[in-house]
């Protein structure tokens, strides 16, 4: 398969000040959300992100989308680097080919639309034939198991449920044919009950419509269910990368262990073993001359703290990758 989508030591910083000395001085320090990340995506690939509130993940979606524009780094999609894009032409594009699952459904649909009006305003803002809309949208809520449209188009949001407005969330996206879809916690929002149904939909979409993916979650469960690779993110790195089932049911570095480790279980009575780390998320405006994991792992080294050991990724098995570091210890 070839790559659609690349990141090429890609970062993204904020400036925060926190007391006026820092203000007036300049020295203001950085939130380092996405720090030199590289990884490649293929065609048709479908990829969970996961790591705990705060390491990056949503950042790097919305970098991937052109939402934001990194610090340094390209970003490369189809051969082009999406930052450089000025044409107004090729702007609306790449528009198409890529769309976003907002995570919650109540905030992402405007109250004041119809659920017609809602799956028009993407055809009307791309230019699509007005002719076409009737079979696109009547196509697109089947796709989404809305299969009797004329129910739902022209009824409001709060007419529905929370289930019944994600998969209009769904369908929104997906109306207008995208290649690359970027769904943030798509199912997080909603009860226990309804949440396969939802991913049932966006497994069988793809299926049809062949697109590649990439699902943004902390439930490693979900990410079990749908994706066929995982990438762990630790403040703003990427720390492991490899196959699902590989990288949950043998993780290798601690960090992806602790995650696991962290599922709930469904005994009451039943007790995890202590997680393999210490302490809590460290502060992202620390820089570290080292391993960004020092701080937390059961075994640091003097190595691993003063940057005696190069940084970055390396391949220990066959397409799983993990923090050069952290390898040393596997």
């Amino acid at each position: 398969m070839s790559t659609i989508l690349e990141f090429k030591n890609v970062s993204k910083y904020y400036d925060v000040s926190r007391n006026i000395k820092e203000i007036f001085s300049g020295a203001k320090p950085k939130v380092r959300a996405v720090d030199q990340v590289s990884f490649k995506i293929k065609n048709g690939e479908s990829v969970g992100i996961v790591g705990e509130s705060g390491c990056g993940k949503t950042t790097l979606a919305k970098l991937i989308l052109n939402l934001l524009s990194p610090t340094s780094g390209e970003i490369i999609f189809e051969n082009k680097n999406i930052n450089t894009l000025k044409n107004i032409e090729d702007i609306q594009e790449f528009k198409k080919k890529l769309q976003f699952v907002f995570q919650n459904p109540y905030d992402a649909l405007n109250p004041r639309f119809t659920i017609r009006d809602i799956l028009l305003e993407p055809l009307k803002s791309l230019k699509f034939n007005p002719s076409d809309y009737n079979e696109l949208i009547n196509g697109v809520m089947d796709l989404v198991k809305l299969n009797d449209s004329n129910d739902y188009l022209n009824r409001y949001p709060h007419e529905l449920s929370g289930g019944q407005l994600q998969r209009i969330v769904l369908a929104r996206a997906l109306i207008i044919n995208p290649i690359f879809v970027v769904a943030d916690e798509p199912v997080s929002m909603l009860d226990v009950s309804v949440r396969a149904g939802i991913l049932n939909a966006f497994n069988d979409a793809k299926k049809t419509m062949n697109f590649t993916a990439i699902y943004i979650s902390h439930d490693l469960a979900l990410v079990k269910y749908v994706c066929e690779r995982t990438i762990v993110m630790y403040l703003g790195s990427i720390v492991e990368d490899g196959p699902t089932k590989d990288v949950i049911s043998n993780p290798l570095h601690p960090y992806t262990k602790a995650l696991v480790k962290a599922v709930p279980v469904p005994h009451v009575n039943q007790s995890h073993d202590p997680l393999p780390i210490l302490g809590n998320i460290p502060d992202a405006t620390k820089y570290y001359k080292g391993c960004k994991f020092s701080d937390r792992c059961p075994n640091p080294t003097n190595d691993c703290k003063q940057q005696n050991t190069k940084m970055g990724l390396v391949e220990v098995k066959p397409g799983h990758w993990v923090d050069r570091c952290c390898a040393n210890c596997v």
